[in-house]
């Protein structure tokens, strides 16, 4: 598993052990539906709480098959519905004037420039996109190599037109924040490090306002907004699936009810008789 994953499975279990310490072998099934009821009235959502139910479940699971005198039985332990829920976008329209909004006259705001259009043009994580190095770019390919989830790597094509913009990052403005340090990340902080998911957060928010997108605006909304104005344009869902790289197409699934509700809209709006 990844490191990412390994590190939330730890806290997940970590949090239960501390909410109600005991000996493991005391566990009931009544202890752990407190905690999700607990969890629950602070407001959890579904989707985090059946994750710390994978968790605990595995976790269980392992003292079981090793031999640990537990008396838990966990399939009295309810289990979790995840809510449907659609990706949060933005249209074409204010995706256009977000990215057209942004300034390019100090070497941070040209960074910031950098990143989000990168971000649109490939529907990378954000992650993923903070975890570049500058070999991963192939100029002559129009590629950039992403190493995702599970330190699966995959090449995503980028925009040609994002050529110039890249060149003149990395020859001059990645060097005057670089200043006299090393490092192979591509994108830099203000002190020539690695930017943080967090600084990148306070970059995109920034930007929004300044844009008067009114609406929240997350990293991940770059991603959705990337694959649904794709299957919008027509691409097919296994294409999308392999620009995001993800190893099923249930995951990639969820995008074609957004997809289904574009074409009600535009049938609506477009009908002779509507």
């Amino acid at each position: 598993m990844a490191a990412n994953s390994i590190e939330a499975y730890e806290g997940d279990i970590s949090d239960f052990l501390v909410f109600d310490p005991k000996a493991a072998e005391d566990y009931l099934p009544d202890d752990l539906v407190q905690y999700f009821l607990a969890l629950q009235e602070l407001g959890m959502q579904n989707t985090s709480m059946a994750r710390k139910r994978v968790a605990l479940k595995q976790f269980f699971d392992y003292l079981l098959i090793s031999d640990y005198p537990i008396k838990l039985d966990f399939d009295l332990v309810p289990t979790i519905k995840i809510d449907s829920y659609l990706p949060d976008t933005i249209s074409v329209e204010e995706m256009k004037e977000l990215l057209d909004s942004l300034p390019m006259d100090t070497s941070l705001s040209f960074r910031n420039k950098v990143m989000m259009e990168l971000l649109y043009a490939t529907g990378i994580r954000v992650s993923e996109l903070l975890g570049l190095t500058i070999h991963d770019i192939y100029f002559d390919e129009v590629m950039i190599l992403v190493r995702g989830k599970g330190s699966k790597q995959r090449y995503v094509p980028y925009l040609k037109s994002l050529n110039p913009l890249l060149t003149t990052y990395l020859n001059l403005h990645r060097n005057i924040l670089l200043k006299e340090k090393r490092s192979d990340m591509l994108f830099l902080n203000r002190f020539g490090g690695g930017l943080s998911r967090m600084g990148f957060w306070k970059i995109l928010r920034q930007a929004c306002i300044k844009a008067g997108i009114k609406r929240d605006v997350s990293p991940h909304t770059f991603r959705h907004s990337f694959a649904t104005h794709l299957l919008e344009a027509g691409v097919g869902l296994r294409i999308v699936q392999s620009l995001l790289g993800h190893s099923s197409i249930n995951t990639t699934q969820i995008y074609t009810h957004v997809d289904t509700r574009w074409l009600i809209e535009t049938h609506r709006q477009y009908h002779p008789r509507a």
